[in-house]
């Protein structure tokens, strides 16, 4: 957790001195770094359950939009945790924060047990929808990432909304080349 949050938050050379032995002030700056991390993720999650619009709920899928206000290198962390409490666990959660430099959206989509067993695969999902919007994804069953262009942002949602809804009525969609 120390140093999967050193990275997380900018700071990748901490990790690499606890690592190498530094033991006493890279140990003090990383329990401080940690505590930043965890505050992150729980203003993050205050942030999205303080306004309903900020997680909207497609035909397939929910969308949490985190857009410029959630960081990109924690917006992972943040869909892990909320997908376990939606409303409707038969639909996948996609959550994306921008990267602005790069003009770019970051998604991160978590499913759970019970979507899994309903046919979802969100690896076959996002690698396909990127790949549709001119950007990249794939992953695992349960666990993917894509980025795609801001300007493409919203047709990848919706792409991503039909896969996962033609995977829910039995289409495996990893045998088609194309959506």
């Amino acid at each position: 957790v120390v140093l999967n949050s050193a990275g997380r938050m900018d700071r990748p050379s901490l990790g690499i001195a606890i690592c190498m032995g530094d033991r006493k002030a890279a140990i003090e700056e990383s329990n401080k770094i940690l505590e930043d991390y965890r505050r992150n993720i729980n203003k993050y999650l205050c942030w999205v359950n303080e306004k309903p619009e900020r997680m909207r709920e497609l035909q397939n899928i929910y969308v949490i939009y985190g857009e410029n206000f959630i960081n990109e290198k924690i917006i992972g962390t943040v869909s892990s945790i909320i997908v376990s409490s939606l409303a409707n666990n038969e639909k996948p959660l996609l959550a994306f924060a921008n990267i602005e430099a790069e003009k770019a959206a970051k998604f991160s989509g978590r499913t759970t047990e019970a979507a899994l067993r309903k046919g979802v695969n969100l690896g076959d999902v996002m690698r396909m929808a990127s790949e549709e919007h001119g950007g990249k994804g794939g992953g695992h069953n349960i666990a993917a990432g894509a980025q795609v262009p801001l300007d493409k942002l919203e047709s990848f949602i919706k792409t991503a909304d039909e896969l996962v809804g033609r995977q829910l009525k039995g289409d495996k969609l990893a045998s088609h080349n194309n959506a």
